[in-house]
């Protein structure tokens, strides 16, 4: 049975979750596929943390995120998180995963073997075809490491580097209000460990690391936000299954 096709202008879902900061939605993917999308407004420009599967353009559908100057954030580079960075000028990875940004495949974004048909509730709008999907390169312009920062004027995101589900995998803190972006290292849902570049060690330290911090609140890369209580709960249960 064929799945129906969406239209473009409904492709991107938005709400507005306190802090200056708005979730970008792909309603019409699976849940457990359907990457977070952050847009983080500063003083001096905006920040966007991962940009989605790029089936839809952002630029074109989403006014949002063409307002202002943007600094694209790719918390890593599968293929869910960075579809749409080609369409901004400022680009930010991580240096570990830098040339999966600039050199995109089916296999190194894991398009394949997890996109298909099956991961939509309606497809996207004509000529998608799972079996031709492909993220678009889009080379850094700044590559990052533990410790930069992020800075919107009157906002300060710290780096860190959060290896473990991918090598170049990073969390954005901003010490003033207690805001996490996590990423993919830890979000309130089913952790995935056993990409082809996942590293056992290195998950157990990003997770003892981030257990760390005051947070107030975590907008992770997938599912919904939650408190600083909650993310040290989900920390806890994990290290306590794996060491």
């Amino acid at each position: 049975m064929s799945i129906e096709r969406a239209k473009a202008e409904d492709w991107y879902s938005l709400k507005r979750v306190g802090d200056d900061i708005t979730y970008i939605g792909e309603p019409f993917i699976e849940e457990f596929y359907r990457c977070n999308i952050w847009h983080v407004r500063g003083r001096d420009g905006d920040m966007l943390i991962d940009s989605g599967m790029g089936v839809v353009s952002l630029t074109e559908w989403v006014p949002l995120v063409t307002e202002r100057s943007v600094q694209a954030v790719a918390s890593h580079t599968h293929f869910d998180h960075i579809g749409c960075h080609h369409e901004f000028d400022n680009r930010i990875c991580h240096r570990c995963e830098a040339d999966l940004l600039a050199h995109p495949t089916r296999q190194n974004t894991l398009a394949d073997p997890y996109v298909t048909d099956d991961i939509f509730t309606k497809l996207p709008p004509a000529p998608y075809a799972s079996t031709t999907y492909a993220v678009k390169a889009a080379p850094a312009t700044r590559i990052v490491e533990d410790g930069d920062v992020i800075d919107l004027g009157d906002r300060h995101f710290e780096v860190i580097h959060t290896p473990g589900h991918s090598p170049g995998g990073i969390a954005l803190w901003e010490a003033k209000t207690g805001i996490l972006f996590s990423g993919d290292i830890v979000y309130d849902g089913p952790l995935i460990e056993d990409t082809y570049h996942a590293n056992a060690k290195d998950y157990v330290r990003s997770m003892e690391r981030l257990y760390d911090l005051p947070v107030r609140v975590v907008h992770g890369g997938h599912f919904a936000s939650y408190s600083g209580e909650r993310h040290r709960e989900i920390i806890k249960n994990w290290l306590r299954e794996r060491t």
